[in-house]
């Protein structure tokens, strides 16, 4: 594995961690710690005093501005190291197009004071573009990574079921993710107290929690059945261990959405079912990858004599 490589992973596994900060932030109520300043914190570059909330969000800022960092350095260093048109200079790019875009939701977010306490609609379509646009992300700093790995690149024409199955996977496993954002959305409203403060919004983002575990069943038939029948049609060891993973990881966190229900989505249980969510988002765009760049399986034809 080349250096570039190996740094693309550690861009990838550190925008993970600071996706958990950001969810972390949320769950306490602690993003409007910096008041409604955005790039600044309370009006001050550094802030040296102030409360827990500001020193919380605006150690969270910190992160993502090292992530910000990190993808920038990343393009940068694909354009140095590869050539014309290569596949992982796509890849770096986009990275930076669409982490440019997570740092303009984020301050948003804080500008139009979309964040503690506020309970509207407006902060829930919020909620679900941020998980969108940060699972799109993810995608693309995964894929240069495993490009810059040695993954194949692969055609999106003349891709017929498996390209459409591979098509439904992700926008249902996409649309799991924004559930789950306005769900985690309402727990949060509930555990900071503050649904009386907009009744009827606070109430419509509660009643909306059911949805999100009833999705997350529904689309696991479709998961199990669908990467099966893949995996069997491209066979490949990455993709057995892939999609095999996947499955199994992906029924272990519909219990621990079980659980996190039973027990009040806890904050520790919250960064826990996000963490997986995103391990298996990064599972799922690997395991597409292969599955695109693999020549389907050729059948014996039967002869007549």
């Amino acid at each position: 594995m080349t250096r570039f490589a190996k740094f693309a992973w550690l861009a990838l596994a550190f925008n993970v961690l600071v996706i958990l900060g950001g969810a972390f932030v949320r769950a306490t109520g602690f993003g409007a710690g910096c008041g409604s300043h955005w790039p600044t914190c309370n009006g001050q570059i550094v802030p040296l005093s102030g409360s827990l909330d500001t020193f919380v969000e605006f150690g969270h800022r910190l992160t993502s501005g090292l992530a910000f960092l990190l993808v920038l350095a990343m393009c940068i260093w694909a354009f140095r190291a590869y050539p014309r048109k290569h596949i992982v200079r796509f890849g770096a790019l986009m990275s930076l197009i669409f982490m440019i875009l997570e740092a303009l939701i984020g301050a948003g977010l804080v500008l139009f004071e979309r964040v503690a306490t506020d309970v509207s609609y407006a902060r829930a379509v919020w909620m679900a573009a941020h998980l969108l646009n940060t699972f799109i992300l993810l995608m693309w700093i995964t894929l240069t990574a495993w490009w810059a790995s040695g993954g194949a690149r692969f055609p999106l024409r003349g891709q017929g079921w498996t390209g459409a199955a591979t098509l439904g996977a992700l926008l249902l496993m996409t649309l799991i993710g924004m559930s789950g954002a306005v769900t985690a959305l309402g727990d949060t409203l509930m555990h900071l107290n503050v649904i009386h403060t907009n009744p009827i919004v606070g109430e419509t983002l509660l009643a909306l929690r059911v949805y999100h575990p009833t999705l997350a069943v529904g689309i696991a038939f479709y998961m199990i059945v669908v990467l099966t029948r893949l995996m069997l049609d491209r066979p490949s060891p990455t993709a057995y261990r892939l999609g095999i993973g996947f499955n199994l990881l992906y029924v272990a966190q519909l219990g621990l959405g079980l659980l996190n229900v039973w027990l009040k989505a806890p904050i520790w249980m919250q960064l826990v079912h996000l963490l997986i969510t995103d391990i298996l988002w990064i599972m799922l765009v690997l395991f597409s990858a292969t599955i695109l760049a693999t020549r389907p399986q050729e059948r014996a034809v039967p002869v007549r004599v």
